[in-house]
């Protein structure tokens, strides 16, 4: 790479893929526990060779830069897109690393490792750069924090609510700049139209100020244009939300005893999702899974466990008087919990199965992440496809022909409905304020994002 960049405090990392050694000597006994750590997201995110997923086959395997910068200030970046620039290197960007695409990682490149950036501040009032008028409450966060302590800080902490991401351990940069769905979207938004302000370094190495007032262009682009494709984001301001009563939850299986009986399932949960969860109270998944089973993992706001059960009553009325057609294999599970606590990792704990944690020797008791995320953690993936699907398919006319896709495709593998991700239904201020973003404008009238998908445990070529 020649002469390394100046001005980066020694920060200057050599890296090299940990599956080197495993891959010359699988006997290893520290080989074992490395393909164990493989599980686990704060292990993957702390060593800069590592992406969240391993590859994607027939599409790019997870390669280490030739260098990282360990940034810890803006400094750090600019001394790292200069030496980039000036010797014509491919740079690459990772925060979070949960890129799908691959584009957390390159081989023969540098990287900007952000990582370390991860500190946040909340702001009782914030007014973005060159503008005018009204303070908002806000926060503002580091290029490397992660959901799961913005969560934490924001709404533990300081009693507001940020609109960001369901994973824990995706990085707030990338999301925002990708768009960014979560779980309360159809309430909130999307998480990049939160955004009031961002520094960003660009390709000349210039510091600059992006907000409606400063900058217009760039900030209007980093709202859902794509990580990394219009500068490195070193810190970004979020506006915040008063926080609901309540956040909770509702899960549930049901087994449909023949293809007759779950083309019927369908149609019923599509119809019960059209007049009673098409709105800005409820998000998640809608699972339609091989062998005839139906997985429900909804998320509401701004409802209480018994608001929540009332509306659910008559869908379990209706399997009950099915009789023998349908058996409920796991649930109904109704969870309502005061909202400050949704992300409080010492709350969490206590309730079984909810999450986990990192289990390093030494690591942050904070340090939590979904159960229902644990085989995302290295996950190889063989496919992958979403498509937006148009409010228009919930109206009288339509809804027979959405029930006989959604069973068609079952036949041959596991799709998923992600309410949350698609903003037909949810409230007005959210809608608009998610036109003025760089987001494909189709999810405005889409009611759910469906998505596909086929992956594997940890692997790697060898």
């Amino acid at each position: 790479m020649g002469q390394a960049p100046s001005g980066v405090g020694g920060r200057l990392v050599k890296l090299a893929s940990p599956f080197n050694a495993c891959i010359r000597s699988p006997d290893r006994a520290d080989c074992a526990q490395f393909w164990k750590s493989l599980h686990n997201p704060f292990f993957l995110g702390d060593d800069p060779a590592l992406t969240q997923t391993l590859g994607w086959v027939g599409a790019w395997t997870s390669q280490p830069s030739a260098y990282a910068v360990a940034a810890r200030s803006t400094a750090d970046v600019v001394a790292a897109v200069n030496f980039a620039r000036d010797n014509k290197l491919r740079l690459t960007i990772k925060g979070g690393g949960h890129s799908y695409q691959g584009t957390s990682n390159a081989a023969d490149s540098l990287l900007i490792w952000t990582r370390h950036m991860d500190d946040v501040t909340v702001h009782d009032s914030f007014l973005p750069s060159g503008c005018q008028g009204e303070a908002l409450p806000a926060v503002s966060v580091g290029a490397g924090v992660l959901w799961g302590k913005a969560y934490d800080e924001v709404t533990t902490r300081a009693g507001r609510y940020v609109q960001g991401g369901g994973c824990l351990t995706v990085g707030v940069a990338g999301l925002i700049q990708s768009g960014g769905f979560g779980s309360f979207s159809k309430a909130y938004g999307l998480a990049a139209a939160s955004l009031l302000e961002a520094e960003v370094v660009t390709a000349d190495g210039q510091v600059r100020i992006a907000s409606a007032c400063t900058n217009p262009d760039l900030y209007w682009a980093i709202k859902g244009g794509g990580g990394g494709a219009f500068g490195v984001v070193t810190r970004l301001t979020l506006r915040t939300h008063a926080l609901p009563e309540f956040f909770g939850v509702v899960s549930m299986t049901v087994q449909a005893n023949s293809d007759e009986s779950y083309r019927r399932l369908i149609s019923r949960v599509m119809d019960f999702y059209t007049d009673a969860l098409f709105n800005p109270h409820w998000g998640e998944q809608i699972i339609f899974r091989t062998g005839n089973m139906l997985v429900i993992n909804m998320l509401f706001q701004g409802l209480d466990q018994q608001q929540a059960e009332a509306i659910w009553q008559p869908f379990l009325d209706w399997l009950q008087a099915a009789g023998k057609d349908f058996l409920l294999q796991a649930g109904p599970i109704f969870i309502a919990a005061p909202a400050r606590h949704f992300w409080d990792p010492r709350f969490l704990e206590k309730v079984p199965g909810a999450v986990l944690f990192d289990d390093r020797p030494g690591s942050s008791a904070d340090n939590i992440f979904w159960a229902g995320n644990l085989k995302e953690a290295g996950q190889v993936l063989h496919g992958y496809q979403s498509a937006w699907l148009p409010a228009s398919l919930l109206a009288d006319g339509h809804r027979a022909e959405l029930t006989e896709m959604l069973f068609a495709a079952s036949r041959q593998r596991s799709v998923s409905l992600h309410t949350n991700k698609g903003l037909a239904g949810a409230a007005p201020t959210a809608i608009e304020q998610a036109r003025d973003t760089a987001i494909n404008p189709a999810m405005l009238e889409a009611f759910a994002l469906l998505i596909s998908a086929a992956e594997g445990p940890p692997a790697y070529p060898a």
